[in-house]
């Protein structure tokens, strides 16, 4: 493969409102152009398996150290990640490649052909450019954005090549700042940016003293989710109940409560089951999966894999039933360091200093990646969801018809998909009131 090749480091910084930000230095090949366009609806069906395959992953990395609540967007993380293949020199890239995909999805095989590898990586890019088309459609049922944004040193020159190809398939521009000379104000400027775009959920993503004058480039990306049931919960119907902890440990909740025809399926090995609420219009649904026993969460999460949530929440595998639905009204905001387990997931030596050149940056530059930042809020009331995710990425130079019952008043795990594309949004354990 013919690719200028100047190497650069990082280190990174994710916070979920959903923000992202990052900063390159590589040299881009242009774009292949895609051979089969019309294979945009299988691409996004791969798109969203390699979202559900990523997340559940993630997930139990971060329940292996997180003993309260979870909540995170795989899709904001992912394009994080996503923006930074370009701007990575070739290790790298394939590294990061395979964070996202699967081995079977990217055809690891050592006897792959370069060619074939580039293939892949562009219809990465291509995937999310149609995700983002997929969910800025105008709709009046409930608001959904995904916003990426690059804030650079104005007196930095940047890969142009780079520029141009995070703003084709990522819609990322380049906002000029002066980290040099005012980086306290350029950091209030990005975090004022990033609570615009949640709503206020998300403020001082960046706090005091986190960006100086040798910051360079920080990427933004934000996934922000407000949506209604598509039926409601009756507020005179919410009264206060016990959510269990574990056997000998329980809270009081305000505990929403309906009977209505949802997707249910009984999953009978697990002792589990799931069920799927709607928001209006349909296109988004939050599932459920809510263990039998109290204590039945941890027990059966060695159980759960990415292809089976696929599956057991697919619509052919789902029924109506009636069931009478008992889901608390609960809040969460969260906040991940998230270097070490993205390392720990294969990123390898993508955070540590290699090499004099950067990708996307001039070839007298180099480039470290800083902190891998992730922070993250829900709320889900009687009338739907608000929820909202930052990730950021910052550089510096450096060297059936029978009645069920679905009470969740113990831990369970939870997601919003995107059912057009498959693609889940956020992700989510609630165990701790």
């Amino acid at each position: 493969m013919t690719r200028e090749r100047q190497r650069e480091c990082y280190k990174f910084k994710i916070s979920t409102t959903h923000v992202t930000h990052a900063s390159f230095g590589s040299s881009l090949k242009p774009p292949l152009p895609l051979q089969k366009p019309d294979l945009a609806g299988i691409f996004m069906d791969s798109l969203g398996a390699a979202y559900t395959h990523f997340g559940f992953n993630l997930f139990q990395k971060l329940n292996k150290i997180n003993d309260g609540n979870i909540f995170f967007s795989p899709v904001g993380i992912s394009a994080a990640i996503g923006m930074l293949i370009p701007g990575a020199r070739e290790a790298t890239a394939m590294q990061l490649q395979r964070m996202l995909f699967s081995e079977k999805d990217t055809g690891s095989s050592r006897n792959k052909t370069e060619e074939r590898e580039i293939d892949k990586t562009e219809e990465i890019h291509h995937q999310f450019q149609e995700f983002l088309n997929e969910i800025g459609k105008p709709t009046n049922d409930y608001e959904l954005k995904i916003a990426n944004r690059l804030f650079g040193e104005k007196t930095y020159l940047f890969l142009q090549k780079y520029l141009d190809y995070v703003e084709k398939y990522y819609h990322a521009s380049l906002e000029p700042v002066d980290f040099v000379n005012a980086a306290d104000e350029s950091r209030k400027k990005i975090n004022s940016w990033v609570e615009s775009q949640t709503n206020e959920k998300i403020k001082d993503l960046f706090p005091d003293d986190s960006l100086n004058s040798l910051t360079k480039l920080v990427l933004v990306n934000i996934v922000y989710f407000k949506g209604q049931w598509d039926r409601e919960f009756k507020k005179e119907n919410t009264k206060e109940e016990e959510f269990w902890l574990n056997k000998s440990t329980s809270k009081s909740v305000p505990m929403m409560t309906q009977c209505h025809s949802f997707s249910f399926t009984f999953l009978e090995d697990l002792q589990a089951k799931i069920l799927g609420i709607p928001y209006k219009n349909n296109d988004l649904s939050m599932f459920v999966l809510l263990p039998n026993d109290i204590d039945g969460l941890e027990k059966i999460l060695d159980q759960i894999t990415p292809e089976k949530l696929v599956e057991w929440t697919n619509p052919g595998y789902m029924e109506e039933r009636n069931v009478t639905l008992h889901l608390p009204r609960f809040e969460v905001e969260d906040g991940y360091n998230l270097e070490a387990v993205l390392a720990a997931m294969g990123l390898g030596d993508a955070f540590s200093v290699c090499g004099a050149d950067s990708p996307g940056a001039p070839s007298h530059s180099r480039l470290q990646a800083q902190k891998f930042l992730h922070r993250s809020f829900v709320v889900v009331t009687e009338e739907g969801t608000e929820s909202t995710a930052a990730t950021s990425v910052g550089f510096a130079l450096s060297s059936a018809l029978s009645c069920e019952h679905f009470h969740c008043n113990h831990p369970f795990l939870f997601f919003i998909r995107h059912h057009e594309s498959n693609s889940i949004l956020f992700f989510g354990r609630f165990s701790s009131p």
